[in-house]
């Protein structure tokens, strides 16, 4: 979470989740658009398994520089703009090279009476950086296209949550750590391929291009969901904190891209028998307004079978995202009991699972 990773400049996770995998042994490799992908070789001929989180996080790119050393932002991702005044963020300029700044927020004292009730729009948002010219911000390494977060951070909320930011998807990063440092000990498992993507947050590009090398029978997605247990979701679903992971039965975006995922039925029918047998906690959703990587590795080759796992997420895309990590410890043992459970005859054939 204290790693900044905007889409399409994720290296900095990248290397830090490449030297986790170091001390376990394992090396990744990188493709050509920057996915880390680590395969675990199965113990059986049975269909092959993609099980992948995404490493970036939403944010903003400079667009322009005032001649007073003030910055305009553009906007990569679904970027809540009521969160952005006066907000702090980082400028990815490089490692011992990051700037922070605060996105400006006009004074309470001078707001007219309508202001108090309006939200600033995206093309009037300005960071100040403390500099007072364009010449002294472009002698920081800042330019046109120089990549912005929310300042990065992480706190323990109550005796189990996290807040801060990038949760999404920074706690599916952690659960493959986990569950790739336990999956080679299980005595039977499937050829799985884990797969830390780029680019989801810029429409969803980065695992579908894993997905068409890797060429899978399974892909299993792990991501966010709405967690539906504050007053103003509590229409949405039933999702909570702290209850376990959610097994997605269905999602939809809704807007503008017209994708989502309804899952394979073998893999609805895996995850519960796991968590039966497991005594493990899930939950489960169906919402609109949701897209996920899953939606398009589904497409690859002659289609794959494929199921979201989420684990249940507060204030998706602000400064200060909520989650608890129990939700996480129980989707790794989720992973590898289902995992484990896959063998060489596990049939994906839709007939054989006629409801």
């Amino acid at each position: 979470m204290l790693i900044p990773g905007l889409s399409g400049h994720e290296g900095r996770v990248r290397r830090h989740l490449k030297g986790l995998l170091h001390e376990l042994g394992l090396e990744g490799r990188t493709d050509r658009v920057g996915n880390l992908i680590v395969t675990v070789e199965g113990t059986h001929d049975g269909p092959t398994v993609m099980l992948f989180g995404h490493m970036d996080q939403v944010g903003f790119f400079v667009r322009r520089i005032e001649p007073n050393g003030l910055l305009r932002l553009e906007r990569l991702g679904g970027i809540p703009e009521r969160v952005l005044a006066g907000t702090p963020v980082l400028l990815c300029v490089g490692e011992g090279r990051d700037v922070s700044g605060v996105i400006g927020s006009k004074s309470n004292h001078v707001l007219a009476e309508h202001e108090k009730y309006e939200v600033q729009r995206l093309a009037d948002v300005f960071v100040d950086i403390g500099l007072s010219s364009a010449d002294e911000v472009r002698a920081k390494g800042i330019d046109i296209g120089t990549p912005v977060v929310y300042e990065p951070a992480a706190r323990q909320l109550g005796g189990t949550c996290m807040a801060g930011t990038s949760i999404d998807d920074r706690g599916a990063c952690a659960v493959l750590v986990e569950t790739l440092r336990e999956l080679r000990d299980l005595p039977a498992r499937p050829t799985t391929h884990f797969v830390f993507s780029v680019q989801e947050e810029f429409n969803v590009r980065g695992a579908f291009i894993a997905a068409q090398a890797l060429k899978p029978d399974i892909a299993v997605q792990l991501d966010i969901t709405i967690a539906s247990d504050t007053p103003d979701l509590a229409h949405l679903g039933e999702a909570m904190l702290g209850c376990g992971p959610v097994v997605s039965m269905y999602n939809f975006h809704g807007r503008g891209t017209l994708n989502g995922v309804i899952p394979h039925p073998a893999l609805t029918g895996l995850f519960a028998r796991a968590a039966e047998q497991e005594n493990i906690p899930v939950q489960k959703s169906a919402v609109v307004g949701l897209l996920t990587d899953g939606a398009y590795v589904q497409l690859a080759g002659e289609g794959v079978a494929s199921i979201d796992i989420a684990y249940p997420a507060r204030y998706a895309h602000s400064p200060n995202e909520v989650c608890d990590l129990r939700d996480l410890s129980n989707l790794t043992l989720l992973l590898l009991a289902a995992l484990g459970s896959i063998d060489a005859d596990f049939s994906l054939d839709r007939d054989d699972y006629i409801s």
